[in-house]
């Protein structure tokens, strides 16, 4: 089957005390690659210079941050520099050694076949990589995979905080670089901004490396910035997504449901505690009439739930907007994208 859009394909890796690890992330980077950026994020071990000192590949440009901006800003540092450069496919790599840089065709593969804008490791594909992973890890993401679900509206992903991923230059034109998260919820935060766009996400499967490595990671620090995003996201998703852009079904069953289910506990709670003070069981009336509208909130949630399941995008934005030829791709001018705050 022929390529669509085949084009420059550029690595940007964020680079934070992985001066041990980093030659041989690089040296593992295929001849498919046309450029890489390793972004130096303040880093204390001077990661920027190391490199200079010891690769020798001409494909490698190391950008500096004067500040630590967090995994989220190198990113966008190294997206921006990509686009400038004309690449038309961005892949994601860390420079900690825990992903396989050979699977980066795996993952531009889609893209280039037209069939998603954006491609996102899975490493719960397989039972054995599941099974020879660290347990919280395994803990952590298990809990976090369905909040990242109802914030970002795709519901056929799993393995939301994995950073191994590959877009399409024209869905990064659409997305407003300059307000995604410069944290740890950078992965989630571009899910929720694709799916405000209609991008096509597709999962790879793809097993990680656990060494020795030390995470900068520390879960009670971002815990609470994490859920947040993920409640901001979704209220904001729901109602881009549902009120701003279209109004149908769904945008009346959310509201409807909420409120049936709402008023059916506030009624049945307060008869519940007058019989309790005075001691007469309450009427099968009352009871009745505090059940039906919780019932009927509940189903009218479930057909929020099942419309908004089968919203997930489908069809990819580069073959719905991009330009028919490769060619003016890359020409094309960087842009925020819708603003939705």
């Amino acid at each position: 089957m022929a390529l669509i859009n085949s084009g420059v394909i550029a690595v940007v890796i964020p680079c934070y005390r992985v001066s041990r690890q980093i030659k041989d992330v690089i040296d593992g980077i295929g001849p498919e690659v046309e450029q890489i950026y390793c972004v130096d994020d303040k880093c204390p071990d001077r990661s920027g210079d190391h490199i200079r000192n010891i690769v020798n590949d001409t494909r490698v440009r190391v950008l500096y941050h004067e500040a630590n901006q967090g995994v989220g800003g190198a990113m966008v540092t190294g997206y921006i520099a990509a686009l400038e450069d004309g690449a038309d496919i961005v892949v994601k790599l860390d420079g900690d050694g825990q992903m396989d840089p050979a699977l980066i065709e795996s993952f531009v593969r889609p893209i280039q076949l037209g069939y998603a804008d954006y491609t996102k490791g899975n490493r719960f594909f397989r039972l054995e990589d599941v099974r020879a992973m660290p347990r919280i890890r395994l803990i952590g993401n298990a809990a976090l995979a369905f909040l990242s679900k109802l914030s970002t509206g795709y519901w056929n992903l799993f393995d939301p905080t994995n950073g191994f991923v590959a877009i399409h230059r024209h869905a990064l034109e659409n997305i407003p670089l300059q307000k995604i998260s410069r944290g740890y919820f950078f992965e989630s935060d571009m899910l929720f901004r694709l799916n405000t766009i209609g991008a096509v996400v597709v999962d790879i499967p793809m097993s990680a490396h656990y060494g020795d490595e030390k995470s900068n990671l520390h879960i009670g620090k971002v815990i609470t910035p994490l859920l947040a995003g993920h409640f901001r996201n979704l209220a904001k998703r729901i109602f881009y997504n549902y009120y701003l852009r279209d109004f149908n079904v769904a945008s009346i069953e959310l509201p409807v449901g909420i409120l049936s289910v709402m008023l059916g506990t506030v009624f049945g709670l307060s008869h519940w505690i007058e019989s309790a003070s005075i001691g007469i069981p309450a009427t099968a009336g009352t009871v009745m009439l505090a059940a039906i509208p919780v019932l009927m909130g509940f189903q009218l949630l479930l057909g929020f739930l099942n419309y908004d399941i089968q919203s997930i995008p489908t069809f990819p934005l580069q073959k719905r907007f991009a330009p028919p030829h490769t060619d003016a791709l890359r020409h094309s001018k960087f842009s925020s994208g819708e603003d939705i705050g």
